[in-house]
């Protein structure tokens, strides 16, 4: 199997790209026919959801030895049950909770298993020399990255994320990691400067033995195809829908990678409608998709659902290839617009082909509370990301199709933002929150979040935005 580069013709096997993580030339790895390639989704609904992702591994990585076997190691145990995203009813809509992985976010679905993916890549291809994975976060990757790679022989990580920029929770869980192989750092920026400065490692270290763990590694995006089928699957099951029955998923969306798994979902016959792109106060994605002009001249904003508070959206650069007919000239005209002006703007076919699946609009900070408040009045606790998409669907207006919304992390990583939505009462710090929300809703505080307050800080750098390649250079050089 051969992945293409965004920005040229530059090829690598699906071994290569999963080690690798970002292309040298700064593009990222696609494969440009996967709509072409047969896909027997039906026998794929059919599995237990470790066998979808089995299945649908091997058919976007086949290159990989012991596919199921490799899956069947990287989520025992890691779950809180059999059922890894379970499928809950609110109101009229369905939400499919994808954070009852070891660090209560949407990222233990993929993060579980990419580090048995690169260390099979790295295995299969003789490679002797460690890999040290490069993350940046806004939040979730980071804690679920570290919990995927410590101590995991053959790798090191860093991860790094804006001082200030994520919650308080958020901040222990990363802080307070253990492990020899480890590094957390702090900057100082928002999450497009920590994502830009592990982007600037990449190309100016030009190191074998760097990859990465966010989205733009197809071996972390690969995995969140899953889901999609898993929801299918479980509506099939309920009797909701028909076969091959189409439906809409309503996606809170930063970096793009969750939603454009939904695209890949699509492309491999999943009877996909609309995929709506649901944005914060942070809109460029939702102004993207209607107006197909993407400009970051913008106020960079601060909000309570701190994973979405993203300006450039890695990922897109992948629908763009796929939207234009696989054109790298265009995608790479595009991205040089971005890096020297700070927007471009797509031609008319292109931005056509992109709204012929994807929808998108944006709610404030009101109308995200009013949303938590809402499910909350219908029994359903949800965290300030998951409000932000039904916020949207209520905007935007339900289609007659059956509709799902993906909830990405825990209410308990939030629990200030939360209590407050629902009329609760916010006085202690975030552990006690803790305790206030599941006093009044019954629902447990997962056992990962909740030992938290005692850890032991273990990791206090903190480096300038341009510091970054410096930062990973140092460590290359000396070791974690």
């Amino acid at each position: 199997m051969l992945y293409r580069s965004t920005r040229s013709g530059l090829t690598a096997s699906d071994l290569e790209a999963v080690l690798q993580g970002l292309a040298p030339d700064g593009g990222l790895y696609i494969d440009p026919t996967l709509a072409e390639r047969p896909f027997d989704r039906k026998k794929c609904l059919t599995l237990t959801e470790k066998g979808m992702m089995g299945m649908i591994l091997h058919h976007l990585l086949p290159s990989f030895e012991d596919m199921d076997a490799l899956v069947e190691k990287a989520y025992e145990g890691k779950f809180e049950n059999d059922r890894i995203s379970p499928l809950v009813k609110c109101g009229d809509d369905y939400i499919m909770e994808l954070f009852h992985g070891p660090t209560s976010a949407f990222k233990d679905v993929a993060l579980s298993v990419l580090p048995h993916l690169v260390t099979a890549a790295r295995r299969q291809l003789g490679k002797k020399d460690d890999i040290l994975i490069l993350t940046a976060t806004s939040g979730d990757t980071g804690k679920a990255a570290l919990e995927g790679f410590h101590d995991v022989d053959g790798t090191g990580i860093i991860v790094f994320y804006p001082e200030g920029g994520v919650s308080k929770v958020q901040y222990m869980q990363m802080a307070t990691q253990s492990g020899k192989n480890v590094r957390v750092c702090a900057v100082r920026g928002n999450f497009d400067d920590c994502q830009r400065g592990v982007k600037k490692a990449f190309t100016a270290l030009n190191d074998s033995r760097l990859s990465s763990a966010n989205s733009i590694n197809i071996g972390r995006l690969a995995p969140q195809v899953c889901y999609y089928f898993s929801a299918y699957s479980q509506l099939l099951a309920l009797g909701e829908i028909e076969p091959d029955e189409m439906i809409d998923f309503v996606v809170p969306t930063g970096n793009f990678g969750d939603i454009l798994a939904g695209y890949f979902a699509k492309l491999m016959g999943l009877p996909v409608g609309k995929l709506v792109c649901a944005a914060n106060d942070n809109n460029v994605l939702s102004d993207f998709i209607n107006t197909g002009v993407y400009d970051v001249h913008r106020p960079f904003i601060r909000t309570e659902s701190p994973s979405m508070d993203i300006l450039v959206s890695s990922n897109l650069e992948r629908l763009l290839y796929l939207a234009s007919g696989c054109d790298c000239e265009k995608v790479k005209g595009w991205m040089k617009e971005l890096s020297s002006n700070g927007s471009y703007t797509v031609d008319a076919e292109t931005l056509s082909n992109i709204r012929e699946t994807f929808s998108a609009g944006f709610a404030c900070q009101s109308e995200s509370d009013a949303a938590c408040k809402k499910a909350w009045d219908k029994g359903y606790l949800c965290d300030p990301h998951t409000s932000v998409a039904l916020a949207v669907l209520e905007k935007l207006g339900r289609s007659e199709r059956k509709t799902v919304v993906l909830s990405t992390a825990s209410p308990y990583k939030f629990p200030m933002a939360v209590l407050r939505s629902v009329g609760g009462d916010c006085t202690g710090d975030e552990f006690e929150q803790m305790e206030t929300l599941e006093k009044i809703s019954g629902v447990k505080v997962p056992k990962n979040l909740s030992g938290l307050r005692s850890r032991e800080i273990l990791h206090r750098d903190v480096i300038d935005k341009d510091a970054v390649p410096a930062y990973v250079e140092k460590i290359l050089r000396e070791g974690m």
